[in-house]
Formats: C-alpha cells, sequence, structure tokens
C-alpha cells in the first residue's frame, strides 16, 4: 500500500509539473541558401541567438541554435467555486485573477492551477 501511494504521489507530481503549454520552431533561412543568424518571430523579426523575450500572446520565447521555444508565462486557475466565481484574465500582467462574480473586489480560493 505504501509502494502505491508513492507512486501515485510521484505521478501527481510528474503532471503538475508538466502542464505548461510549450512549443518549438525548428531555425529556418528566410531564403534558400541564406545565412541563419538568428531566429525569425512571429511579426517577422530576427532575434539574436540567447536573446529572450514576451509576446504579446504572453508567451516567453528565446532563442537557441536549435530554434525558438515558446512557453505560457501564465498559470490558469481551474479548481475553484464555478457558481460564485470567475477568472479574469489581465494581459498586461499576463495573469489570472479568481473573484467573486457579484462582487470583483473580492477574491475567490483557488485550489488548483495549470500550466
Amino acid at each position: 500500500m505504501k509502494t502505491f501511494l508513492a507512486c501515485l504521489f510521484i505521478l501527481a507530481i510528474c503532471v503538475t509539473l508538466s502542464n505548461a503549454y510549450c512549443f518549438m520552431e525548428p531555425l529556418t533561412a528566410g531564403k534558400p541558401g541564406e545565412e541563419i543568424l538568428g531566429c525569425i518571430d512571429p511579426k517577422g523579426k530576427i532575434r539574436q541567438f540567447g536573446s529572450q523575450w514576451r509576446t504579446e500572446n504572453c508567451l516567453d520565447c528565446s532563442c537557441g541554435e536549435d530554434g525558438t521555444r515558446c512557453c505560457s508565462s501564465y498559470a490558469t486557475p481551474v479548481d475553484f467555486d464555478g457558481e460564485k466565481c470567475e477568472r479574469i484574465f489581465h494581459k498586461q500582467t499576463c495573469s489570472y485573477q479568481v473573484v467573486e462574480k457579484a462582487d470583483h473586489t473580492k477574491e475567490c480560493p483557488v485550489s488548483a492551477w495549470v500550466g
């Protein structure tokens, strides 16, 4: 029984750690045969190798020798009283706030976050 609980605990930690939304874009040259000088972001701007930036969609990106890696910079609340409360996304800070539907000045407790 102890072994089963230990395995369940480890699995729960692994699931929690693997919830981040990430993706990888491989390096590509602008034109065939052209030297690759960095990563090209979604707006077409060339980013230097080793650089990091945050997109307007709240993704934290970095440019490496293998390409561009981007991950969500925020966690999403998933376990709260949905009848009494609602989540509000603040794009300026790339974060969620969970507040009472009737009074947005009162925050609600959140038991679990994903991302």
